[in-house]
């Protein structure tokens, strides 16, 4: 997935806001809060960073291309970093980027979820 791939992918998602920080990365958010980063590419593989379930942190965290979050991670969160190949497929990608939306404005405040018209079920 390309830095532009990610970045239109990211945006179509309802309510997002985008800001480019910590080095130049592309950090989407939902209600102020992150659920995707976009930066440090290595080779020619974007690195992208996502929060994931504990399940999904656990069977993604040891596959090749994938890694615990730097920083995130080692902080306990569950955040899981597309950083070389063979990595996730783009539509795999975009599938975890998209569970991470969910997580993230799963929990946001009731009345910004309200507010924002994000329905959980």
């Amino acid at each position: 997935m390309t830095r532009d791939e990610f970045n239109d992918f990211c945006k179509s998602l309802p309510h997002t806001t985008h800001v480019v920080q910590w080095g130049g990365a592309d950090v989407w958010k939902v209600g102020g809060k992150v659920f995707a980063i976009g930066g440090w590419t290595r080779n020619e593989t974007l690195g992208i960073t996502f929060k994931t379930s504990e399940i999904g942190y656990e069977v993604l965290k040891d596959q090749p291309g994938l890694r615990p979050a730097p920083y995130l991670a080692s902080r306990g969160m569950k955040w899981i970093q597309h950083y070389d190949m063979p990595g996730l497929a783009d539509d795999d990608l975009k599938s975890h980027i998209e569970n991470s939306y969910h997580l993230v404005a799963a929990g946001l405040t009731k009345k910004l979820q309200r507010d924002l018209n994000i329905h959980q079920n």
